[in-house]
């Protein structure tokens, strides 16, 4: 599949840099303008960009930029598409108040802006930028904005709490709620909920090969986190992680480890708050009741 779209590229003046790119929804050109640019310190223009294949890696900065636009925009999800070598061709940005410019540049555009009576502010510092400040998906609510990247998929009817987090490359395939982190690779089903402060090991961690996912109707509980995919209907304990060679004993009296049911449906992980261990229960989305409907209609 061939994609062609027009965006603002900003560029660092001095270097040349291409710094970020925006590509509007209605693919239009449209510009940007921002105080790092009328000082001097960015310069902006309308740059068209052609991917041939999603399937190749993307070859430039301005590459880089339209495959997390696709992502957030819905138009693919997580792991549809070839991102080898992304953190090679996005720069390090000093994200400021007054538009992206290099770390280096810092010092120099808060004195230019000074006469424009504007108290600078960086909020990051990073290769990616925030999702919101380029692409705002319908049917979605994000408590706190700094927390979601450009690149992440978030699906008509997602609530981002405010300790929730969501990388690019990852996200939700329907309604869910997020108040722990999502992280690159990984995707959340319909109906479920990634509850406060846990997390799910995804492709930046360890090997970078395994691909976790929360399949529908399931929760992954407060503090707890998740190393192997859950299937549909399941339920991990509060404060249990459970790691691909977690041990863990089946209602049989079985041990396995825990790679071995990843991806199944219908289980309830817990600990033993007598000896320890780590055991599964078959079960359904009914023992914690699902999502609360009136939380996720975000029209």
């Amino acid at each position: 599949m061939t994609i062609r779209r027009s965006g603002h590229r900003y560029r660092d003046v001095s270097t040349g840099k291409t710094l970020d790119v925006w590509f509007p929804l209605a693919d239009t050109p449209r510009k940007r303008s921002c105080l790092a640019e009328k000082v001097g310190v960015i310069a902006g223009d309308i740059v068209d960009v052609t991917i041939e294949s999603l399937d190749a890696p993307p070859a430039s900065t301005e590459e880089a930029y339209l495959r997390l636009h696709l992502l957030s925009e819905r138009t693919v999800k997580p792991n549809e598409i070839n991102l080898d070598g992304i953190f090679g061709l996005l720069p390090i940005i000093a994200w400021t108040s007054a538009g992206p410019v290099l770390p280096a540049n810092v010092d120099d555009l808060r004195e230019r802006v000074a006469a424009d009576y504007h108290h600078l502010t960086v909020p990051s510092v990073d290769r990616f930028p925030r999702m919101t400040d380029y692409v705002v998906p319908e049917g979605v609510r994000i408590a706190d904005a700094d927390r979601v990247r450009l690149g992440a998929h978030l699906a008509s009817g997602t609530t981002v709490m405010h300790e929730g987090f969501v990388n690019f490359n990852a996200g939700t395939l329907g309604e869910a709620m997020v108040e722990g982190r999502v992280t690159p690779g990984v995707t959340v089903g319909k109906n479920s909920d990634v509850g406060a402060g846990s997390s799910i090991m995804g492709t930046l961690s360890g090997g970078g090969k395994q691909r976790n996912a929360i399949g529908e109707r399931s929760l992954l509980g407060a503090n707890a986190g998740i190393g192997i995919s859950l299937g549909d209907e399941c339920i991990v304990e509060a404060g249990l992680y459970v790691t691909a060679g977690t041990k863990v004993k089946l209602p049989d009296g079985t041990i396995v480890a825990a790679r071995q049911l990843s991806g199944q449906s219908g289980l309830l992980f817990r600990r033993n708050s007598q000896s320890g261990a780590v055991e599964v229960l078959y079960t359904d989305a009914s023992r914690w009741g699902g999502l609360n409907a009136s939380l996720h209609g975000n029209g």
